[in-house]
């Protein structure tokens, strides 16, 4: 059955998948407030899901509707959240809010603050509710700190647990050990504590913390409680300013374009790709360094990552390399409107991807 579902979405239309699709997004936002608003009423009469012999809502959720944990606690919390504010529902039958942007603000919602603070949640990010979290409930800046992280040791193969499980295939007599399974690396921590504050957390090796204590050394007199948040702060903003100074031609002092003079700028080598520096400037400004892509519904792509400058006229087609003519893409739809016009490119798999047409 399911390949047959697989089978019918495939003979759609491109305008029939994207309008599926949407009509199952929206169906999907329906079920999940009406699963929501049936938690809620649960949360309120444990001896239901207790005379199934399940000790928590958690447990039930889990075991009994075979949601995922982590889907399990948004819908729990989203539940509790909406039986105090029912208004909760209809943002999310209608896709205002996110169960997690709930999950992120039930516990600072007031019967005071929720009528001026769920606007404000309307379309946002998860990083933007992290910011209005902030807002409702700053956290003081966290204590500089480096700290080794503790080294993990295997356990030796006297201790180790009984496999039983038997691998799929055989393991030659002479094959070396297997080396120790280490704990997954937390991802790296960009937060937001406070208005206007940040929390920042990564894992280094020791070469950069070598580097790092070395700079804190010379550093002394300038910084002389060696923060490493101020010293992060310092060597962000230089090596910030080499890497616009190599992808956008960022200069103190750039040259103004001058039509009537600048004959780099508007007549540049007949075929040459490169985009000129006082051009790249002026079209990463003009397009506030996002994606300028805008789809025939008017809406404009919002990626602000991979971005290349792209031929409003294709290059191959003799675009210029004017400001006009250059406009900031990200790499999907560089390729998407290069395949428009030359028709979908067939990628060997051991070429690097060079973003359509230029």
């Amino acid at each position: 059955m399911k390949r047959n579902i697989l089978a019918i979405a495939d003979e759609l239309s491109d305008q029939d998948l994207h309008a599926r699709l949407c009509l199952l997004a929206g169906k999907e936002r329906e079920d999940s407030m009406e699963l929501v608003a049936h938690l809620a009423i649960l949360d309120r009469r444990p001896a239901v899901y207790a005379s199934q012999g399940y000790g928590s809502l958690f447990a039930y959720c889990t075991q009994a509707l075979r949601l995922s944990e982590d889907a399990a606690c948004n819908r729990i919390e989203a539940a509790r959240a909406c039986r105090r504010f029912p208004v909760i529902l209809d943002l999310l039958a209608a896709g205002e809010v996110t169960l997690t942007s709930i999950r992120l603000l039930g516990r600072h919602l007031t019967p005071e603050n929720h009528r001026t603070v769920l606007p404000k949640a309307s379309g946002r990010s998860r990083r933007q509710i992290e910011a209005l979290v902030a807002e409702l409930a700053p956290q003081p800046d966290v204590p500089s700190s480096v700290r080794k992280r503790p080294t993990f040791i295997a356990m030796p193969p006297a201790a180790a647990p009984a496999i039983t499980s038997v691998p799929s295939e055989p393991t030659p007599a002479n094959a070396p050990p297997s080396p120790p399974a280490l704990p997954p690396t937390p991802r790296p921590i960009v937060r937001a504590t406070a208005p206007e504050r940040y929390r920042v957390q990564f894992t280094i090796g020791p070469e950069t913390h070598e580097r790092l204590r070395r700079l804190q050394a010379l550093l002394r007199r300038e910084i002389p409680d060696g923060d490493p948040a101020v010293i992060f702060d310092r060597a962000i903003s230089l090596l910030l300013e080499r890497v616009e100074k190599a992808k956008l031609g960022a200069t103190v002092r750039p040259r103004p374009i001058r039509p009537e003079t600048d004959r780099a700028v508007r007549k540049p080598a007949p075929r040459s790709r490169d985009v000129p520096r006082a051009v790249k400037r002026a079209a990463w400004r003009r397009d506030a360094g996002q994606c300028a892509f805008v789809s025939a519904s008017g809406r404009r792509c919002s990626e602000r990552a991979f971005l290349e400058f792209h031929h409003v006229q294709a290059y191959a087609k003799q675009g210029p390399a004017t400001v006009e003519n250059i406009s900031v893409h990200c790499w999907r739809h560089n390729q998407y409107e290069a395949e428009l016009i030359f028709g979908p490119h067939r990628q060997n798999p051991n070429e690097k991807r060079n973003g359509g047409d230029g």
